[in-house]
């Protein structure tokens, strides 16, 4: 069998609040039941919200938290390239679609 993956995926724009810290711990309790592990991944795609310092920031919150994670996070922004293959094979197979 293979082993439960979970994720906290936060957009750094800020430090973390009440939600933010209920579902990082949620998701580490759930993964250590499952004998999985769970993944932080950033999603600093913004450039102009997700700033160094804010992501800092996450990670200061979280270890406060006393959690630990797989190092080192996935960065949503240095995949961007594959994200853009993604898209254009859905788009050559007539699947991509606008959303408003």
């Amino acid at each position: 069998m293979t082993r439960p993956i979970l994720r906290f995926a936060p957009s750094p724009n800020g430090r973390l609040h009440l939600g933010h810290a209920y579902s990082a711990l949620l998701n580490d309790a759930v993964a250590r039941r499952l004998g999985g592990v769970w993944l932080l991944r950033i999603e600093d795609i913004d450039p102009v919200r997700a700033t160094a310092a804010n992501v800092a920031g996450v990670m200061e919150d979280l270890a406060w938290l006393g959690l630990a994670w797989p190092e080192p996070p996935r960065r949503q922004s240095e995949h961007m390239a594959e994200y853009r293959a993604g898209a254009a094979r859905l788009r050559a197979a007539g699947l991509l679609y606008p959303c408003f």
